[in-house]
C-alpha cells in the first residue's frame, strides 16, 4: 500500500456492504465486521476514509456527518483533484475513473481506499507547477482553515505551509472566480440561412465519414439518414413546413442518422439546426456522439453547443453573494465555504457551468446540501442581465452567443417551445437573446405533447403569485439578493417622472399579490374552531358525519389570498373523503360550476391585476421611447440594460399577468361545456404540497391547460419553421403492420400527438425496424399470483425476481408511495443477498447519478417511477430485467378525463389503451440496447388485458404464469439463453 503524505497513520478505511463492512483498522489490519461492530468501534477510532460519507452513514444507521465532516470522503478529494468529471459514487466507479486495473477492484477490501487516496493526492501534486497550481494552493489553504478533513494532506501535496505567502493568488481571491473566468465577445449578426437542400447521397456520404471505414453497418441507419433529408428541403409555402415522422426502432442508430444530414445542411446554409430532446441524459449522449463528427474538442466546442434554461447554470452574482455571506460568518459557515471552494475549482474547469445534469457530479448536493446549489443558481428569475457586473463572464450568456454561430444546438423541448412562444409574443424583440431556427430535430418525439402541455399552460397559484411579488418588490425584509424592480431600474429612471410614475404605481399595485407568510395564513384561515356548545353526536352516523363543518367567510384583505382561500375550500369540498381522511397527493376539482363568492373574488383580483398591468405596460412603452429619443446619448451599457429590462418585464410579469387576467375574466362568464361541445381550454383547481412548505401548508391554484396542446405548438413553433424531423423509437403505440386499419390508426394518433395533424402539408411517415432479434434476446412474463395492491406481496415478488436475475433489475412503479413501501421491505433482504438496492425518491441523489451507479454496479437493482424509463440507457448486463409493478394506465385526473372524452374520436377506452401501450413500449425499449444483450420484461399485474400486448416487438411471446415458475424461467434464460420462446403463450 502506498504511503499517503501527511495522512494520519491511524486513519481507518471503511467499505459498507450488505451485512458486513470491510474495515482497515488503525493498526493496519483488514477485518470484516458487522454494522453493529463498526458503529461501536467508530466511537473510539479516528475519522475514517470512506466513499460518499452521507450514504455510508445512512447504511450504518448513523447520524449524517455535517459539514465540515471529520470523515475523509474520497469524493471530496476527487472533486478537488479532478473537477468537472462525473463519477459514480461507489468503489468500482471511483476506481475505474482512476484507471485502476479491474483485477485490483473486483473483490477489493478497504485498503483499496487508501490506494485511491494516494493516487488522488499524487494527481494533485503533479498539478502544483501547472497553470492551475496557484489557484489550487490558495483554495487548499482556505479549505484547511475551514476544517476540511483533507486539508493537511492536500496542502502537503501542493507544498503549502502553515502561512500563505503574500505574492501569489490569495485564498479569498481564488474563490472569486467571477474575476478570472473568460469573457464572451459579440459577433456580427448571422445572415438568414441559405435555401440549399441535402440530397440522400450527401447524407449517406456524411454518415460514412462519421462512422469511418471500419465501423459496423447498422441495418436501417443509412435509410434513416436518407429519410431525414426530407426535413431539409426548401419550404414551398409559408406556414407549411416539411415535417417528417420517423420511427426508428432501438438499435437503428438514429442519432448519427439525423446528425449526418443536419451537419451537411448547417455547413452549406450557414445556419444552425436545433436538436431537441426531452431528457438531460440524451442531450449529453448526443454531445458524445458528435465527438465522432468533430474529434477535436476545440473544433467541437465551436460547432456544437448545449442550451438549457438559466436555472441549470451557475449564477456568478448569486455565487458572489454566497461567498460574501460565508466570509462574513467565518467559522460558522465553514461547511458552506468548503463547498464553495470546490465549486470555484469546478467552475474554472467546467465546459459550460451546468450544475444540473452537466459536469458537476450529481452527488455534490448530497455532500454539501441542495441548498448550497439552489443558492448559486438563478431559480427565481432574478437575472438582471446587462446590469450584472459579471454579465460578460456569465455562463448562460456564453452559451447564448456560442449558439448564434454554432452549427448544431442541442436543447430540450421545454426551452425550444418557450423560446418560440416568446418570439411569437414579442416578435423581433426576443431576437437579441435567441436566433429563431428554421430547422428542428425533435428526438424523443413521443414526448412532444407532454412538453407542449407544460409549456403552454397557465398557473395562477399561491407560489407563482408570491414569486412575482418577490420579483417586483424584492425580498421585503428577508436576507436575499432579490432587489426588486425599483432597485434594478433605479439609476435608469431616477429623475425622470415619466418613468418613475408608472414604476411607483406598479409597485404599489403589486401589494395585491400574496405577501410573505401567505401559505401559513391560508392554512390558519381554513381551520374551523370548535362549537361553544356542541350537540351530542348521532349514534346512527359516523363521527365525521355527525355535523357539517362550519363555513366562514374569508377575512383576508389581500385579493389574491382571498381568491386562494376560496379555491382551497372548493377543492376540499368537492373531493372524496371527509376532513380527517388522508390525502397523500394532489387534490383536484373542476372549476365549474362556480359559486358566487368565487366569481366575485375573481373579479376583484382581475381588477387588482389590471391596476398592475397598466403601469407596467406604460413603463415598457416609455423605456422603449427612451431608447429612441436618447439614442445619441445612451452608452452601450445603458442601452443593453434598458433592452434587458423591457424583455424581463414582458417575460417575467406581463406575459404571466395577461394569462391570469384572461383566466379570471372567464370565471364569471364561461360555463361548463355542454355535451357535444369541444372546449378550447380545461380549467380546474389544484391543491398540492410543494417543496419547502411546512406540514399542513399546501399550495393552491387555478390552472388552465389547452385541451389539445399541440395546437399552440403547431402555431408558434411548427408553422413558422421550414422543416421538422420528429423521431423516436415509439412514435406509434404498436408494431402491427399486417392490419392496415390498425396501422393507419396508429399513424394518425402519432400525427395528433406531434402536431402534424394541424399543419397544411401532410407529414412524411417512415418506420425503420429494430435490427435486434427480440425473439432470441428477450422474454416477457405476466405474473398471475401476486396481489398487486399488497406492498408485502409486491416486495416479495420483486425480491424473487431480482434474485432470479442475480441483480441488474429495474423496478418501475406508477406511484411514489408504493415505491417507498416496497423499498422499505425489500432493501434489507436484497442487501443480505449481495444485491445493492437504490431507489428514486428514497436515495437523495438525482436520477443521473442513480443510473450511473446502476450502470457501474452490475449486480445492483434500481427502483424508480414510470417516468425514469426515459433516463435509463444501460447497455450490457447491468440491465437484464425490467419489472413493472402494474399496467401504466394514464393518471385518472381532470386533464385526462377531458382529453379522453374529446380527443379519443369517440373511443375513450382505445385512448387509454394507446397511452398504456406507448409506456410499455418505451419501458421495454430500455431492455435491449445491443446485439449481445439479453433481457426479461415482467408485469406484476395479472389484470393486464391481452389487447395491450401488441406493444411488444414482433417475435416476443408474452407468457402468463406464476411467480415461482417465472423465476425459474428467468434464471434459465439469463444463464443459458434457453427459455420459453418456443412454447405458445398462455391465454
Amino acid at each position: 500500500m502506498t504511503a499517503i503524505p501527511s495522512l494520519p497513520d491511524t486513519a481507518p478505511a471503511l467499505i459498507v456492504r450488505h451485512d458486513t463492512c470491510s474495515v482497515l483498522t488503525p493498526d493496519g489490519e483488514i477485518l470484516s465486521l458487522s454494522h453493529e461492530d463498526v458503529r461501536r468501534e467508530l466511537r473510539h477510532w479516528p475519522a475514517p476514509v470512506v466513499i460518499h460519507a452521507p450514504a455510508t452513514a445512512r447504511r450504518l444507521d448513523l447520524p449524517l456527518p455535517g459539514q465540515p465532516t471529520p470523515w475523509l470522503d474520497l469524493l471530496e478529494l476527487f472533486a478537488f483533484a479532478m473537477p468537472a468529471r462525473t463519477v459514480p459514487p461507489t468503489v468500482r466507479g471511483l476506481a475505474r475513473a482512476l484507471d485502476f486495473p479491474r483485477a485490483q477492484v473486483e473483490g477489493a477490501e478497504a485498503d483499496l481506499l487508501m490506494d485511491m487516496a494516494a493516487e488522488l493526492l499524487e494527481r494533485i501534486a503533479r498539478q502544483h507547477d501547472g497553470p492551475h497550481g496557484p489557484m489550487m494552493a490558495a483554495l487548499a489553504f482556505k479549505m484547511r482553515q475551514m476544517g476540511w478533513a483533507w486539508g493537511d494532506s492536500v496542502c502537503h501535496a501542493l507544498h503549502v505551509g502553515a502561512t500563505f505567502p503574500p505574492e501569489p493568488l490569495q485564498p479569498n481571491d481564488a474563490i472569486r472566480v467571477w474575476r478570472t473566468l473568460p469573457k464572451w465577445e459579440d459577433t456580427a449578426p448571422r445572415p438568414p440561412p441559405g435555401p440549399h437542400p441535402v440530397t440522400p447521397a450527401e447524407a449517406r456520404a456524411r454518415l460514412g465519414e462519421i462512422l469511418g471505414p471500419d465501423a459496423r453497418t447498422r441495418a436501417g441507419q443509412a435509410d434513416f439518414a436518407d429519410v431525414a433529408t426530407a426535413a431539409f428541403a426548401p419550404r414551398a409555402q409559408r406556414g407549411a413546413p416539411h415535417m417528417v415522422l420517423a420511427e426508428a426502432g432501438t438499435g437503428t442508430g438514429k442519432t448519427l442518422g439525423y446528425i449526418a444530414p443536419s451537419s451537411v445542411w448547417a455547413r452549406r446554409n450557414d445556419a444552425a439546426v436545433w436538436i431537441s430532446t426531452y431528457t438531460r441524459h440524451l442531450q449529453r449522449q448526443i454531445e458524445s456522439e458528435l465527438a465522432r463528427l468533430y474529434p477535436e474538442p476545440a473544433v467541437r466546442r465551436e460547432h456544437v453547443v448545449i442550451r438549457k434554461g438559466r436555472e441549470n447554470y451557475l449564477c456568478l452574482l448569486n455565487m458572489e453573494e454566497s461567498v460574501n455571506i460565508a466570509l462574513s460568518r467565518g467559522p460558522k459557515a465553514a461547511g458552506a465555504m468548503i463547498g464553495l471552494c470546490l465549486i470555484a475549482r469546478w467552475a474554472m474547469q467546467s465546459a459550460d457551468g451546468d450544475i444540473a445534469g452537466g459536469d458537476l457530479p450529481g452527488w455534490f448536493g448530497d455532500l454539501f446540501g441542495r441548498g448550497l446549489l439552489a443558492g448559486i443558481a438563478d431559480r427565481r428569475g432574478e437575472c438582471i442581465h446587462g446590469a450584472c457586473p459579471h454579465y460578460q463572464r456569465c455562463f448562460v450568456e456564453h452559451s447564448i452567443r456560442r449558439a448564434r454561430t454554432a452549427d448544431l444546438v442541442i436543447a430540450n423541448h421545454a426551452l425550444v417551445m418557450s423560446q418560440a412562444a416568446w418570439h411569437a409574443l414579442d416578435g423581433a424583440g426576443t431576437s437579441n437573446e435567441d436566433n429563431i431556427p428554421t430547422r428542428y430535430v425533435f428526438d424523443e418525439g413521443h414526448h412532444l405533447m407532454d412538453a407542449a402541455d407544460s409549456a403552454f399552460s397557465t398557473e395562477l397559484s399561491g407560489l407563482e403569485a408570491a414569486e412575482l411579488r418577490r420579483w417586483l418588490l424584492g425580498a421585503e425584509g428577508a436576507r436575499s439578493r432579490a432587489r426588486g424592480l425599483k432597485r434594478r431600474l433605479d439609476d435608469l429612471v431616477v429623475g425622470m417622472p415619466q418613468l418613475e410614475t408608472p414604476l411607483d404605481a406598479a409597485l404599489m399595485a403589486a401589494h395585491a399579490l400574496p405577501a410573505p407568510g401567505w401559505s401559513a395564513r391560508l392554512a390558519e384561515s381554513d381551520t374551523q374552531p370548535p362549537d361553544d356548545d356542541p350537540l351530542p353526536e348521532s349514534p346512527a352516523l359516523p363521527p365525521q358525519a355527525a355535523m357539517p363543518e362550519r363555513i366562514e367567510e374569508p377575512v383576508l384583505s389581500n385579493p389574491t389570498e382571498s381568491l386562494l382561500l376560496l379555491l382551497r375550500r372548493q377543492a376540499l369540498a368537492r373531493t372524496h373523503g371527509g376532513p380527517a381522511s388522508p390525502r397523500r397527493g394532489a387534490v383536484e376539482c373542476d372549476l365549474h360550476p362556480v359559486p358566487e363568492p368565487l366569481v366575485e373574488a375573481a373579479r376583484t383580483l382581475a381588477r387588482a391585476l389590471e391596476r398592475l398591468i397598466t403601469p407596467l405596460r406604460t413603463l415598457v412603452s416609455r423605456l422603449g421611447e427612451r431608447l429612441e429619443d436618447d439614442s445619441d446619448t445612451l452608452d452601450s451599457g445603458s442601452r443593453e440594460r434598458i433592452e434587458a429590462a423591457i424583455r424581463a418585464i414582458r417575460k417575467r410579469a406581463l406575459a404571466r399577468l395577461d394569462g391570469w387576467a384572461a383566466m379570471l375574466g372567464a370565471v364569471g362568464t364561461e360555463h361548463a361545456t355542454e355535451p357535444g361541445q369541444v372546449p378550447q381550454y380545461i380549467d380546474f383547481i389544484r391543491l398540492d404540497r410543494r417543496e419547502g412548505q411546512k406540514p399542513g401548508e399546501r399550495d393552491v391554484g387555478l390552472y388552465r391547460h389547452w385541451l389539445d396542446p399541440t395546437i399552440p405548438f403547431s402555431a408558434v413553433l411548427a408553422a413558422p419553421a421550414h422543416g421538422l424531423l420528429v423521431t423516436s423509437a415509439t412514435l406509434r403505440d404498436e408494431n402491427d403492420t399486417t392490419n392496415h386499419e390498425k396501422a393507419e390508426r396508429a399513424w394518425e394518433a402519432a400525427e395528433a400527438r406531434s402536431g402534424a395533424a394541424h399543419l397544411p402539408m401532410p407529414a412524411l411517415r417512415a418506420s425503420l425496424a429494430s435490427p435486434f432479434d427480440y425473439r432470441a434476446q428477450s422474454r416477457a412474463f405476466i405474473i398471475t399470483d401476486v396481489a398487486h395492491d399488497d406492498p408485502a406481496s409486491l416486495a416479495g415478488a420483486y425480491r424473487t425476481l431480482f434474485e432470479a436475475s442475480g441483480g441488474g433489475g429495474l423496478g418501475l412503479f406508477t406511484a411514489i408511495s408504493r415505491l417507498r413501501d416496497v423499498h422499505a421491505r425489500l432493501a434489507g433482504p436484497l442487501e443480505m443477498a449481495g444485491l445493492p438496492l437504490y431507489a428514486q425518491h428514497v436515495d437523495p441523489m438525482d436520477n443521473a447519478t442513480l443510473v450511473d451507479i446502476f450502470r457501474s454496479e452490475h449486480n445492483s437493482c434500481l427502483l424508480g417511477t414510470d417516468a425514469m424509463r426515459d433516463g435509463v440507457d444501460v447497455p450490457g448486463q447491468a440491465l437484464r430485467l425490467v419489472v413493472f409493478e402494474r399496467v401504466p394506465w394514464p393518471r385518472p385526473d381532470i386533464l385526462h378525463r377531458e382529453r379522453r372524452i374529446h380527443l379519443s374520436g369517440g373511443a375513450p377506452s382505445r385512448y387509454d389503451d394507446r397511452i398504456a401501450r406507448l409506456r410499455l413500449r418505451q419501458a421495454f425499449g430500455r431492455l435491449i440496447r445491443s446485439e449481445t444483450d439479453r433481457g426479461v420484461f415482467v408485469l406484476l399485474d395479472r389484470r393486464t388485458p391481452s389487447r395491450l400486448l401488441s406493444a411488444f416487438p414482433p417475435g416476443v411471446a408474452v407468457h402468463r404464469m406464476g411467480l415461482a415458475h417465472a423465476a425459474r424461467e428467468i434464471t434459465r434464460f439469463l444463464q443459458t439463453g434457453d427459455g420459453t420462446s418456443d412454447t405458445p403463450p398462455a391465454p
